[in-house]
């Protein structure tokens, strides 16, 4: 009897021990992964929060008739080697706009290259010599040269000059391709999984169509971009590198993740509803369009809202359609060329001048903050909204 109860002991210790290990081993993990993450956060704010500012002169500027033709001529000569090349190429197009320009002068704050800006930001930088940092320097004390929050990352489009780079264009083009894909994927997503949760029989055909969308919310993005290649642009023959291509291509990838959703939300609305809505006479449509569809709504929401979030940050598919394409101003029309904010990003990844590497981050933590705030309102959404039958 003893021997039996020691052998019990026994196995009782070994498995809590193994139990132990376990707990330990989930902590490990758990710690491993939130370590990442924060290392991943750390590098990303080092090296984009440096984006958000950018170098700026205080300069003379005189609207000479040399100016005119060379915009170098209107600012000091030791000054023109500072000055980014997007300023002095403006000034004679400012005069001939407007005449009564000539023969005048003014002092404004204007952008610096981007060597001057690389330089102050610690960065090295080539182009500039001994002889222009000593004046660097001297301007930074007399107050002539300081560094100020970047606004035009955020109000410009791209460009081939660092300094002069921005995400104005990706960020209307990201919304524009989000309108299309809304537009397309939750109306259809939505009545499909009515159709096939409410309405369709249960046979060999709706299971089949079931396993098919199961599978394609898990089969790579790029194939997606590949079949809006094939389907869209060479058949029925969508502008290439448009909102409208991109959309209906994302579109083709959100819906799998929507059908899911919704039929999950509207499994979770209890059957009494519907027994109790057929028991005072309701059809069957009006037992899902006043009952079950109201109830099931917020899940609907918050499953179409972490879809569209998913779809913003693929760049793949959108790459397949050409939206990587160079795009300096803004986006007016859901056909013409445009690019979004992943595809931007991964244009500036491969640029070799070291400033695009804070413009990259910069642009990496734009996107994340959207995608964080989608993710938090389709949380807050769900719990608001939530009910506990």
């Amino acid at each position: 009897m003893n021997d039996s109860f020691d052998q019990i002991s026994q196995q009782l210790k070994g498995r809590h021990r193994k139990s132990m290990r376990l707990k330990y081993y989930s902590m490990g993990a758990l710690a491993l992964a939130a370590a990442f993450l924060l290392i991943f956060f750390a590098d990303m704010l080092n090296k984009g929060l440096p984006a958000f500012k950018q170098a700026m002169i205080n300069v003379e500027i005189n609207y000479s008739e040399d100016a005119a033709t060379s915009g170098r001529a209107a600012v000091d000569r030791d000054l023109s080697a500072l000055i980014s090349r997007s300023v002095v190429r403006t000034i004679p197009l400012e005069m001939r706009n407007d005449p009564s320009l000539l023969g005048t002068s003014e002092t404004r704050w204007v952008l610096a290259s981007g060597s001057v800006d690389q330089y102050l930001k610690g960065n090295r930088v080539r182009g500039l010599d001994s002889d222009d940092m000593a004046e660097i320097d001297r301007l930074v004390e007399n107050g002539k040269i300081e560094m100020q929050f970047n606004t035009g990352f955020f109000a410009r489009g791209d460009s081939k000059m660092a300094e002069l780079a921005g995400i104005m264009s990706a960020v209307v083009g990201t919304v524009m391709t989000m309108i299309v894909t809304l537009a397309i994927a939750f109306p259809i997503g939505v009545m499909t999984a009515i159709y096939l949760e409410e309405f369709a029989p249960d046979n060999r055909l709706t299971q089949l169509i079931e396993i098919n969308i199961n599978n394609l919310a898990a089969i790579p993005s790029i194939l997606f971009g590949l079949l809006g290649l094939a389907i869209f642009i060479n058949f029925f023959g969508v502008p290439r590198s448009s909102p409208l291509v991109g959309g209906m291509t994302l579109a083709l990838m959100t819906l799998p993740v929507i059908i899911i959703s919704t039929r999950t939300a509207l499994r979770s609305v209890p059957e009494s509803i519907r027994h109790a809505a057929f028991g005072v006479g309701c059809s069957r449509w009006q037992v899902v369009k006043d009952h079950v569809l109201p109830l099931a709504m917020p899940g609907i929401m918050t499953g179409s809202i972490i879809g569209l979030a998913q779809a913003m940050g693929e760049t793949a598919p959108l790459i397949i359609v050409g939206m990587v394409a160079f795009i300096p101003d803004v986006t007016a029309s859901f056909t013409e060329a445009a690019t979004v904010m992943p595809a931007q990003v991964f244009t500036w990844s491969g640029e070799p001048d070291r400033a695009f590497v804070e413009k990259t981050a910069g642009g990496i933590l734009v996107l994340l903050a959207v995608l964080i705030s989608l993710n938090a309102s389709a949380v807050m959404l769900r719990k608001k909204f939530e009910r506990r039958w």
